[in-house]
């Protein structure tokens, strides 16, 4: 899938489009949630990602989006970004349409965990966060002995 968007903006869901160093950059030095993501880790989350959406100016990569799923009952998204000199235009909500909304993965459940984006994921069909959601860090043991 390849499509335009106004002003020149592009979606495009090729993996080998994407440029890894800058995705690696925003993600592990800006975005709160994956600081300190060592580049051997990204690049393994994009190869295996189910789907990859990539926010382009021209060839500049602004924002970023994967799914990670079973392929039969849910899937997560993550890594949604659009840089910030690009933020209120709308690009964010068309980088997340397009990746929930079209392709082999639309059908599925849809999951993510977000701090501060509600309002945007609202807009397109998440429900607000409610008290059913359980989480377990990977760094946390289990409370019995064994």
């Amino acid at each position: 899938m390849r499509r335009r968007l106004a002003d020149g903006i592009e979606l495009d869901d090729s993996k080998e489009r994407i440029d890894r160093d800058e995705v690696h950059r925003f993600l592990s030095e800006v975005a709160y949630w994956s600081l300190g993501r060592p580049r051997e880790t990204q690049d393994r989350l994009i190869d295996e990602a189910a789907r990859v959406v990539g926010l382009y100016d021209d060839d500049r990569q602004i924002g970023f989006c994967r799914a990670a799923t079973d392929g039969v009952s849910f899937v997560y998204l993550a890594d949604v970004y659009v840089l910030e000199e690009y933020r209120g235009r709308g690009l964010g909500e068309a980088l997340v349409r397009e990746i929930v909304e079209n392709g082999a993965l639309a059908n599925l459940r849809w999951i993510l965990h977000t701090q501060d984006m509600h309002r945007l994921y609202r807009k397109l069909g998440f429900e607000a966060p409610s008290y059913k959601v359980m989480e377990r860090s990977p760094t946390r043991k289990s409370s019995e002995s064994g």
